[in-house]
């Protein structure tokens, strides 16, 4: 009888001691807190990512706006080049890609976009450089396949190849402009 008493009381005591239970509660918080604190920076990065991208676009479409382009003779790999030298401090030159579009006065505009229905990233790009002193809308692109990482725990911001392992976000500029004359 009295084993079955000190056991009684034992059982009291521990139902009572409560150390330890913080680092419990801790160990089942932290995953989640953790997952969403990673999933804010890595959605945080890819934003300020597109707004390097969409500075950078913008100063080398100036290049055509202005004529400088024309006059140097700038191919698509120079165009992406100057594009580069001013995204490559959060961008992987190798993945950025453009698209620049010449469309006569009075037509539609198009538009690119490279995500297939089907969700994935359809590499068909064209360079054009537009004539001086015409009246053609020009539309100059730049798209950059970020990777993903953290977002694959449950939320996912993917766009292309989006619910696999290996989806990103697309990054996406865009400039509409007309030549200005000489």
């Amino acid at each position: 009888e009295t084993s079955h008493a000190e056991l009684r009381r034992a059982l009291r005591r521990w139902r009572r001691d409560r150390r330890g239970s913080a680092a419990i509660e801790f160990a089942l918080i932290a995953p989640i807190f953790f997952g969403l604190l990673f999933a804010i920076f890595e959605m945080g990065l890819a934003f300020f990512a597109e707004q390097v991208l969409e500075n950078g676009l913008q100063q080398t479409a100036r290049l055509m706006y202005t004529h400088q382009a024309a006059d140097t003779g700038m191919t698509q790999k120079k165009f992406t080049d100057d594009l580069c030298g001013r995204v490559s401090m959060l961008l992987d030159c190798s993945k950025l890609r453009v698209n620049v579009s010449v469309t006569g006065a009075g037509k539609a505009i198009e538009i690119l976009n490279p995500i297939a229905k089907s969700g994935e990233f359809v590499d068909n790009f064209s360079y054009q450089n537009p004539q001086p002193n015409t009246a053609e809308t020009v539309v100059v692109s730049a798209f950059y396949q970020w990777p993903l990482i953290v977002t694959g725990l449950g939320y996912s911001m993917a766009n292309i190849d989006a619910g696999t392992a290996n989806g990103k976000y697309l990054l996406a500029s865009t400039a509409a402009f007309r030549v200005e004359p000489r």
